[in-house]
């Protein structure tokens, strides 16, 4: 194919789901940058956009769909736009989208997306279709654009899944679990920190599950080389399954400074006959066992998780033991989402789907109970001093700086907003919290050296 010069092009890039899709959205970044293309903030200004697609569960696929038209209006006042559809969607419609969306001039699938720079460069004909399934895992010697801020960052430490979750398209979309080296992933964390990067959100579909590809569990082995790179001073873990939670793990992570006292341990159920039907691999007494011993042993742990409400064959009482259970645990953190029924799936097969007003009644219960808890814990902040990453100015306001404590990650739970002092975009700064709302917390920076030991808590 005839090459075509990209130089002083501009592409702008719309990265819909789930942490893990945003960091392929990196990468295409990466890839594009690394071959002069420039990246901008506002699609109107582009010559190229790529729609990196979540197609999990029903509204995330319409939210893709909905923000592939948007873009495609662009192409009516631009006609030389590119439009580039790249991700889960993609992966799992392929030729139903060349079909249905005549407007878009390549798609891209979950494995080929690296190499979103030859493809642009080449003539290929409108509605070219990439997305072959190569087992492609995630190189961290590839060109890669951070997108969170200058001091964080995510890591991606493996492809696809081994659990076969009845509910889950994932395994079919991404394959079965594939690990990267150990080697490979320390060094890609070393070129963070050597970037300014001061905190590291690992990530994969269960981080647990690491290395369970190789016959063996090496996440521990991973952790304590991760835990030696200086500059890094955060670690977080984030989905962390619990059927995988191991004696061991919990003893590191107790005592190693570096690893935040976070974990985001997804539950989905807490009805026995539900998880068994979910084809979980657990129980909820064990999950019990399991927060337990983590209270216990890493006091002041915070613990995320998420719940589904509405799976086939939910019934009231089984919705009243998740209930229970949200109450019981006061999980710091937490996400519910409505059952959604997936082609292709073992539970869209299934009888007795729960309708959709039931599924939005019982959503809105649950999220009422965690508000009540998470203003609580919220509350038990106020009048401490705590260790704040400062991202800068807000987002919402610029009379306000934004930053999150160790036990916020980024994206999904709330922000501590500063309203006093000199923050530093990119340190960790002590602020002393004054406010607490239900997911956000308020306070002022404070310069340690001047108070008295004794009064921090």
């Amino acid at each position: 194919m005839e090459k075509v010069s990209e130089l002083g092009k501009k592409v702008h890039v719309i990265s819909l789901g789930c942490a893990r899709n945003r960091v392929d959205s990196e990468v295409m970044l990466g890839s594009l940058m690394s071959q002069d293309w420039s990246v901008t903030d506002d699609p109107d200004q582009a010559d190229a956009v790529v729609v990196n697609t979540c197609g999990f569960i029903e509204s995330a696929k319409e939210e893709s769909v909905q923000t592939i038209l948007d873009i495609a209006e662009l192409k009516k006042s631009n006609p030389e736009l590119k439009l580039v559809v790249a991700g889960c969607l993609t992966q799992r419609y392929k030729s139903q989208l060349v079909e249905g969306l005549p407007e878009v001039d390549l798609f891209i699938g979950t494995d080929e997306f690296p190499k979103i720079s030859d493809f642009l460069s080449e003539n290929l004909p409108k509605g070219t279709l990439k997305a072959k399934r190569t087992h492609y895992l995630y190189d961290g010697s590839l060109p890669k654009k951070n997108t969170l801020t200058s001091s964080s960052a995510y890591v991606k430490v493996a492809e696809g899944c081994q659990h076969n979750c009845a509910f889950c398209i994932i395994p079919a979309i991404r394959g079965k679990l594939r690990s990267r080296p150990i080697p490979n992933v320390v060094a890609e964390v070393q070129n963070l920190a050597a970037e300014g990067v001061k905190e590291i959100n690992l990530i994969a579909q269960d981080l647990a599950a690491y290395g369970r590809d190789w016959g063996s569990s090496d996440l521990l082995e991973l952790l304590k080389k991760l835990v030696k790179i200086e500059g890094i001073e955060w670690i977080r873990l984030l989905y962390v399954y619990p059927e995988n939670i191991s004696e061991e793990f919990i003893d590191f992570f107790a005592r190693e400074a570096k690893l935040v006292k976070y974990l985001d341990i997804p539950v989905q159920h807490a009805s026995d006959r539900i998880l068994k039907l979910m084809n979980r691999d657990v129980s909820k007494d064990e999950m019990r066992q399991i927060f337990a011993k983590l209270r216990e042993r890493v006091p002041g742990v915070s613990i995320r998780t998420s719940v589904m409400v509405g799976f086939p064959g939910e019934t009231q009482a089984d919705f009243e033991e998740l209930k229970s259970f949200v109450e019981e645990q006061k999980f710091n953190h937490l996400g519910c989402f409505s059952y959604s029924k997936e082609e292709g799936t073992v539970a869209g097969r299934m009888s007795e789907q729960v309708d959709e007003d039931v599924k939005a009644l019982r959503l809105s219960e649950i999220m009422g109970i965690q508000r009540e808890i998470s203003r609580a814990h919220q509350e038990a902040f106020v009048g401490t001093y705590q260790q704040v990453l400062v991202k800068g100015l807000s987002e919402e306001t610029d009379l306000l700086g934004e930053g999150r404590l160790s036990t916020q990650a980024p994206e999904v739970d709330g922000v501590v907003y500063i309203n006093e002092g000199r923050f530093i975009p990119g340190a960790i700064q002590s602020v002393l919290i004054t406010e607490a709302h239900d997911y956000d917390l308020v306070g002022k920076i404070v310069d340690m050296e001047e108070l008295d030991e004794t009064v921090i808590h």
